[in-house]
């Protein structure tokens, strides 16, 4: 009988992955800064500051889950989410705020790598990797079940008062962080463990240098990372602006809330069956298929007043690319490099980041968020032709 000591992880990284997911401020907190005197302009350099952060710290952090472990990584990061979501609710000053959003950063970067390194290796060490797409797409149907929660109570609690969804998301987080202490920590071959004092970044320079080989050896790794962090990007781009846009045009933070609960609704619908998507129009067909929806949806926001709906169906999309991309990589990496390029995803994510969402916070102080929308539907188009030339191409 094969032994499977490491079967605990999986159900307790849904759990890790529904409580991380309760986050009742993710689909408010740009009404919420908003509503405190924060500008159009103060809130995109806010974001800037969150991905700079994670540019600069997402690699040496996913170091640290491969040198360290997952465990160490995850648990850390739920103490610096906590420690955000204080500042953020309680700072009444732009300098401050950046604190925050730097230990939101910090945050998210302890655990980008870590989660699905963890997740992965878990299955690899039990030989069961072959169920990681279906398992990930559980993991990911669990994410958008309890972002459909979060943003309905949480847009119902900021009718009321933020302060109940901000103490409600630290709850939460907590609870993760409790949750997280047992998890057991795959056995996989490390880089050589330095002190806490002695020899750190050492190690960290030999992690990230033979990560980079690996990259070197795997061209593919990097095509699957800029394809879909781009992507990603243009989509959380609009999740946050698409805030401020619905409520200048006077809806409340409930009614916000239904359109991001129906977005993330049809999300995990697509991806619980994202195993038997890809198994029908396989790696091809998603990397041509998701580009050109997210172009037409981005095209329809841009031109229609249909922006809810154009943005619920992107959902589609969203559901679809997160658990197969992220199998297509896993089973690419070396386990011992894991964490630590997956970083290098979320980096060029940040990187994406950077440019895109303060420029399109500029453009929409400086004239409309739609002129914003349409110029992003633009350069999607053009991304839409780079990437089928890039696969002809390859293929």
């Amino acid at each position: 009988m094969k032994q499977r000591r490491y079967r605990r992880n999986i159900p307790l990284s849904y759990g890790f992955t529904a409580l991380m997911n309760l986050s009742f401020t993710h689909g408010l907190w740009m009404m919420y800064l908003a509503s405190k005197g924060f500008s159009l302009v103060q809130l995109g350099a806010l974001e800037a500051v969150f991905h700079i952060t994670s540019f600069l710290m997402e690699v040496p952090t996913g170091s640290v889950a491969d040198i360290w472990g997952r465990k160490v990584s995850r648990l850390s990061g739920r103490l610096f989410s906590a420690l955000s979501l204080t500042i953020m609710f309680l700072a009444p000053t732009f300098s401050l705020q950046v604190l925050g959003f730097i230990c939101s950063a910090l945050g998210y970067n302890l655990e980008s790598g870590a989660g699905d390194a963890l997740l992965y290796d878990s299955l690899l060490l039990d030989q069961e990797e072959s169920s990681y797409l279906k398992v990930k797409g559980l993991d990911e149907l669990l994410y958008q079940a309890c972002s459909v929660v979060a943003f309905l109570v949480g847009g119902l609690l900021a009718t009321i008062d933020y302060g109940y969804a901000f103490s409600l998301t630290i709850l939460t987080t907590l609870l993760a962080f409790l949750l997280a202490l047992f998890f057991k920590e795959p056995e996989i071959e490390r880089e050589p463990r330095s002190g806490l004092f002695s020899g750190i970044m050492g190690s960290l320079k030999t992690q990230i240098v033979s990560s980079v080989k690996v990259f070197r050896e795997t061209p593919h790794i990097a095509f699957l990372i800029v394809f879909s962090e781009s992507l990603f990007a243009f989509m959380i781009s609009l999740f946050f602006y698409l805030q401020n846009f619905w409520t200048d045009q006077g809806y409340l933070p409930d009614v916000i809330g239904i359109a991001y609960a129906a977005h993330a609704l049809l999300a995990a619908i697509f991806s619980l069956n994202a195993h038997r998507i890809e198994r029908t129009i396989n790696e091809k067909g998603i990397l041509i298929t998701c580009p050109v929806f997210l172009a037409l949806c981005l095209w329809g926001i841009a031109l229609t007043p249909y922006t809810m709906v154009f943005y619920i169906i992107l959902g589609c999309m969203e559901g679809l690319l997160a658990p197969t991309i992220s199998t297509y990589l896993n089973k690419l990496i070396p386990s011992k490099f894991r964490a630590t390029i997956l970083s290098f995803q979320s980096m060029a994510y940040s990187l994406f980041m950077i440019m895109i969402f303060p420029l399109v916070g500029l453009i929409g102080s400086a004239h409309s968020l739609l002129l914003s929308f349409t110029l992003m539907a633009i350069t999607a188009t053009l991304l839409v032709f780079a990437y089928i030339w890039a696969l002809v191409r390859r293929r």
